[in-house]
């Protein structure tokens, strides 16, 4: 038996991102339309799975694949519509846990459409690539798959 003791820690990061579409556009996208815009990298269970979203407190963001294989990406703590949602998640030991991952997703109107507030706080076993990882990986989904999409539905209306 291997006995391993691993540093905990409290961690916590922030982004924004603005985006060019209405209010009411942004947020369709991100609690409707979630697996139009979720990119190839970031279906962890095969790249047919399909992304789904319960943004209600309780609800569950879900990924799952033809085969029965499946994800709990975060579950939903609070939704106020239109203006934010606060998830809890967990991070294995495969992608840097174990960890709890508090993620807030606020939506500010702005006067060109929207300022999506990224911030999240992680607590347990949090190295500092694998956090740095976490936020470039949402950056990347949020811009090139939510930013992407949302405007390109504010476009095509």
């Amino acid at each position: 038996m291997k006995l391993t003791t691993l540093e905990t820690k409290a961690v916590t990061y922030e982004f924004e991102l603005a985006i060019e579409a209405p209010l009411a556009t942004v947020w369709r996208c991100l609690t409707e339309d979630i697996d139009a815009w979720w990119l190839p990298d970031f279906r962890m269970v095969g790249p047919n799975s399909k992304i789904q979203f319960d943004s209600r407190a309780g609800g569950r963001l879900l990924e799952v694949s033809e085969n029965g294989g499946s994800l709990l990406w975060y579950t939903v703590l609070m939704c106020v519509p239109q203006e934010s949602i606060d998830m809890a998640g967990h991070m294995t030991a495969k992608f840097g846990g174990p960890s709890t991952t508090m993620l807030r997703l606020g939506l500010k109107e702005t006067p060109t459409g929207v300022l999506l507030q990224v911030s999240d706080a992680i607590v347990g076993h949090a190295k500092e690539d694998s956090v740095k990882r976490l936020a470039d990986g949402w950056l990347w989904l949020f811009r090139d798959g939510l930013k992407a999409y949302a405007e390109q539905q504010n476009e095509l209306a």
